[in-house]
């Protein structure tokens, strides 16, 4: 009798977690990408969790309070790149620079704040050029009150435009276009625990920008390159636990919309529906949902020459025909629903399966997270959905954690595109590795693991995404609905504190894109850098690093690129 009650109150305690996160899972809703990801229909124990472990949970941020670090630096470098194979152009690039940034991680009782920010000028000697690059990423959340927090994360990098990934070398850059991206989002969320109901709901707003910094070269012109688009996210939530009732249910409900220049493209998207969760053992429960969902997604034709060839600016983007329609690219209005189960065996371990329909098609997704100790996290999220670069960008950034280490290319300077802390993680891979103007349906994997032990400190992020990019069939471009782009990449990173005074990093990367344009290969690219640093007196930091980049398009000369880097850093 008494193994009985135990064994449902733990089943009870499952479904509760399940359910105390109601804003989580309908936020979840509107997720196509990976870190967005799946959770739970009716919540997740990520956003509020009852007893024991809501404690454990509380008892671990105290630990962690006034953990205020803002570090802000002046460094110069000297920086030589060597073309060893392949490319267009000079063969040696060297460039002095000169940068200015801050670094800060902040962790108190209302504030969660992890960021890296810094403007950097290069001075090209002889054919090199000068440009000034910024470059950060962010993510925080401050407690306003009791369940109401204020969220918001940017994000400010470099990238490569039509369909070649984000891989490889930017110093020799007659390869091909790059971009500057630049995105943001903000947003509150409220959890709040009323008459024995589980209340959710938030807002996001996000706002993503793309300038082409070079004109594309023949032969590789970005098949509609992004330019910059809008997205509002809103949602709300109500349920009760298991204890009246044996199971656990939600109600929910949201609304999204986008606006892109791009076309003049806007996708409008809404939802309601009902779930449910059944503790069927202390460690499993099923899961089941139903409801309605009206998506549609439209965008004008482009503007057409004389010769009835779509016009292109100098950036490569198509230029829109306000004069004419929006044509639907993807319209769905009907029934949804999903089912799935739950195992949690202990705190440390859950996985998440679920099979449904929505977007007219059938879909599957899950996740699966392992926790052996404080410093260390696996992860892994199965999603598939309907996204665009700024949508997949700004739920992307409200994914990632808001304690983390920033880290970037130790020659570029550039943010990495995965993050890890202790205990967390995440990757950007999917969402900036091709900047395209159509919206897609998208399904993939990816996989993060974040960990330390002694003195090191590593961290891996590994994914594949499958992309097909949504055209109106009546468009003067219904040649490129239905394409598909597939992605696959690995990025992996270490550290060694080798004394008080020194330190040693290691990253490197692969990646394979393969993208379905006419005109366009595939793409692969590789790379390894590392970097030593040592103090050599008070804040002053002195850094030798070097790295190896390949790069192979087919249809273009593979290059291999080897740069070097010495320079200075002080700390105020």
């Amino acid at each position: 009798m008494t193994r009985t009650a135990i064994g449902l109150r733990r089943g009870a305690a499952l479904a509760a977690l399940l359910l105390a996160g109601t804003a989580t899972g309908a936020q979840a809703q509107f997720s196509g990408d990976p870190g967005a990801g799946d959770a739970p229909a009716a919540g997740s124990a990520s956003s509020s969790e009852p007893g024991a472990d809501r404690q454990g949970r509380r008892g671990e941020r105290q630990r962690k309070q006034r953990q205020v670090d803002v570090a802000p630096y002046l460094e110069v470098g000297q920086v030589v790149g060597v073309n060893l194979k392949g490319g267009n152009g000079d063969d040696v690039l060297t460039y002095t620079t000169v940068a200015a940034g801050v670094d800060a991680a902040i962790v108190t009782r209302r504030i969660e704040l992890a960021g890296t920010l810094r403007y950097e000028h290069q001075f090209g000697w002889g054919s090199a050029s000068n440009q000034d690059i910024i470059s950060g990423l962010a993510r925080g959340r401050v407690e306003v009150s009791r369940g109401l927090n204020l969220e918001a994360g940017a994000l400010a990098t470099r990238t490569r435009i039509g369909g070649q990934g984000r891989g490889g070398d930017l110093l020799f850059r007659g390869d091909g276009s790059t971009a500057d991206l630049y995105s943001v989002y903000a947003g509150p969320t409220l959890t709040q625990r009323l008459a024995g109901l589980d209340i959710g709901a938030g807002y996001r707003f996000g706002y993503t920008k793309a300038d082409i910094d070079t004109p594309s070269v023949a032969g590789v012109r970005p098949a509609g390159a992004f330019d910059s688009s809008t997205n509002h996210v809103a949602w709300a939530s109500v349920g009760q636990r298991p204890g009246d009732l044996p199971f656990g249910w939600q109600v929910s409900g949201g609304y999204e919309r986008e606006d892109a220049r791009q076309f003049d493209q806007r996708y409008e998207g809404k939802f309601a529906r009902a779930d449910v969760t059944v503790p069927i053992s202390p460690t499993v429960a099923l899961l089941g949902g139903v409801g309605y969902e009206d998506i549609e997604i439209g965008q004008r034709d482009p503007l057409l020459d004389t010769n009835g060839v779509p016009v292109r600016d100098a950036a490569g983007r198509y230029v829109t025909d306000k004069s004419k329609p929006r044509q639907l690219a993807f319209d769905t209005d009907g029934l949804i629903w999903d089912a799935g189960v739950m195992w949690q065996p202990s705190r440390r371990t859950s996985l998440t399966a679920k099979v449904g329909r929505r977007y007219g098609d059938t879909i599957y997704t899950g996740s699966f997270a392992y926790r052996p100790d404080h410093a260390t996290l696996f992860q892994v999220g199965v999603y598939d959905g309907l996204s665009s670069l700024g949508r997949g960008l700004s739920g992307g950034l409200s994914a990632l954690p808001t304690q983390f280490d920033p880290t970037r290319n130790p020659i570029s300077g550039d943010v990495d595109s995965c993050v890890f802390g202790q205990g967390t993680g995440g990757c950007l891979n999917n969402q900036i590795g091709n900047v395209g103007a159509f919206q897609y349906r998208n399904r993939g994997v990816q996989a993060v693991l974040s960990s330390s032990y002694g003195r090191w400190h590593y961290g891996v992020g590994v994914g594949y995404d499958r992309r097909r990019l949504l055209v109106p069939r009546g468009s003067v471009l219904a040649n490129l609905n239905g394409i598909t782009d597939e992605s696959y990449y690995l990025f992996l990173s270490a550290g060694r504190q080798l004394d008080a005074d020194s330190d040693l990093n290691i990253s490197g990367y692969l990646s394979y894109f393969d993208n379905g344009a006419p005109g366009v290969g595939e793409v692969q690219s590789a790379g390894l850098s590392a970097s030593y640093s040592r103090r050599f007196w008070r804040n002053l930091t002195g850094t030798a690093a070097a790295s190896i980049n390949a790069f192979d398009q087919d249809g273009f000369n593979s290059q291999l690129i080897g740069s070097a880097l010495v320079g200075l850093r002080y700390n105020f």
